[in-house]
């Protein structure tokens, strides 16, 4: 059995965790954590209505300590997808900021308000659950069909959280900057959980933008964690920015994760800093997979070597292995380890078709370097295109539109067509302030860069690409 936060068992007065005005000390967090600890049953789920917020940060960290299997809520959910989580999950009460406003759906649970003021006497820490026992079950975006409630059990968390230590030679020293949402893996199990169980600080920016980013690691922050669409803004501001570039450029670490961050984004950020991205690869299902080392060589484009304790291969579409490794063969992305979720919530039949023997089908496809660099080509359902006999992976054409100056955004898709099975169908942002490009233009673009069947055979031009919480793309909205 493994104690999750070894800091809160001796705690000191050192900055826990930090959001705005708000700031919670090892000792503090253990009073205030604690008593709601002791409130809750152990095995009995709660629902958090996870705001960015150190009410929903303490409401997790008691939920954890109490052994009581925690379900956060995305206060952005629809009516009936939240109706759904809740009916499927069946949490015993709701967690919320004293102040937060609470959807209907929520009415009929009993709500335990959040103080955050620490207790004027300390109550003792529970004995902690075991290593198998859930702790977050976080739903999924349910892209096909209603969410799935993912199980993680405590084991999954400690061994990402640990791996990622050695990877990133993360220690109680660092200070973590960022300004995720609180209701996923990201921003709530690396981003809260991670610098609590290394004994380091985490300081909340609340809402992102470059000026907090900034403020952030111009301070004590050590660490930046990102998602692309933030490291683009950021990309797009450096270059003007001597400020913002000195505050990047004396950080330790700057991590990009939940979707490939653009090739252009990272050579943008690294000629005004001098500072590469490390990028890393993980899912709902798995937490960590593989990461870039602190130490290892920051290759844009790669999400560098399998964690410790995760095994890692490609599959290709006979089910047998890939053992080549020369960065051009294609297979998907199959892992295990005791970074792994247990089960889909209620979902026997979609977790015994979620794994293949007691590896975890991811639905990612890759290749591998010959020194086992991981790169990612896209999803096996969206972003491989079979197209005149060729399987391209989307994402090589998206970075390569990206370098064109007339484009801001870039998704790549494919569509059927009676010649070459599926033609490559460009969607694309033009660059403010600039002439909008012509679609042979990009195409002979794509060709240059790449090859020739590479290249878009249809452009269409957006105001905007339709994205997630998390800044992912969302393709399946693009066709409808």
């Amino acid at each position: 059995m493994s104690t999750l936060f070894p800091a809160l068992s001796a705690p000191s007065a050192k900055t826990a965790l930090c959001f705005g005005e708000t700031s919670l000390s090892y000792a503090e967090l253990a009073g205030v954590a604690g008593a709601l600890a002791a409130e809750l049953t152990p095995g009995r789920r709660v629902a958090v209505w996870a705001t960015p917020t150190m009410e929903t940060s303490v409401a997790v960290v008691a939920a954890l300590l109490a052994g009581a299997p925690v379900v956060p809520l995305n206060p952005k959910t629809g009516e009936r997808e939240l109706a759904h989580i809740l009916g499927d999950s069946r949490p015993a009460l709701v967690l919320a900021g004293q102040d937060a406003e609470l959807p209907s759906a929520l009415a009929q649970l009993p709500r335990r308000g959040i103080d955050v003021a620490p207790p004027p006497h300390t109550v003792p820490l529970p004995e902690e659950a075991d290593d198998e026992a859930p702790a977050v079950i976080v739903y999924t975006s349910g892209t096909t069909g209603p969410p799935k409630g993912t199980v993680l059990p405590r084991r999954a968390l400690v061994c990402t959280l640990d791996a990622l230590r050695d990877a990133w030679e993360w220690t109680e020293d660092d200070v973590l900057v960022h300004g995720l949402p609180l209701f996923h893996v990201h921003g709530l199990i690396l981003g809260v959980l991670g610098p609590l169980r290394r004994g380091g600080t985490l300081h909340h920016l609340g809402r992102f933008s470059a000026d907090a980013v900034r403020r952030g690691l111009e301070g004590e922050g050590t660490m930046l964690f990102g998602v692309p669409t933030m490291y683009h803004r950021l990309a797009e501001e450096v270059g003007g920015d001597a400020g913002l570039a000195k505050a990047l450029a004396n950080a330790r670490l700057l991590v990009s994760g939940s979707a490939a961050l653009p090739v252009h984004d990272h050579e943008r950020i690294a000629a005004a800093t001098g500072q590469r991205i490390v990028e890393r690869y993980g899912m709902t299902e798995t937490l960590m997979n593989t990461s870039v080392r602190a130490d290892g060589e920051r290759r844009p484009g790669t999400v560098g070597l399998p964690l410790d304790g995760v095994e890692l291969r490609l599959v290709d579409e006979d089910g047998h292995t890939v053992e080549v490794r020369d960065g051009e063969t294609v297979g998907e992305i199959q892992v295990r380890g005791r970074n792994l979720f247990t089960e889909y919530l209620n979902r026997p039949d979609a977790t015994a078709e979620a794994f293949d023997g007691g590896w975890f089908r991811t639905g990612d496809m890759a290749t591998r370097d010959p020194d086992g660099y991981v790169r990612i080509v896209g999803r096996k359902a969206t972003d491989i295109i079979k197209s005149g006999g060729y399987k391209i992976g989307a994402g090589e054409i998206e970075n390569a539109l990206l370098e064109h100056p007339g484009v801001a955004e870039a998704a790549v898709t494919g569509e059927s067509d009676d010649d070459l099975g599926e033609r490559i169908v460009a969607w694309i942002v033009p660059a403010a302030g600039a002439e909008r490009p012509g679609e042979q233009e990009l195409a002979d673009h794509v060709a240059r860069q790449l090859t020739p069947h590479k290249r878009p055979r249809v452009v269409r031009f957006r105001e905007t690409l339709p994205r997630n919480d998390m800044g992912k793309l969302m393709k399946r909205a693009l066709h409808e």
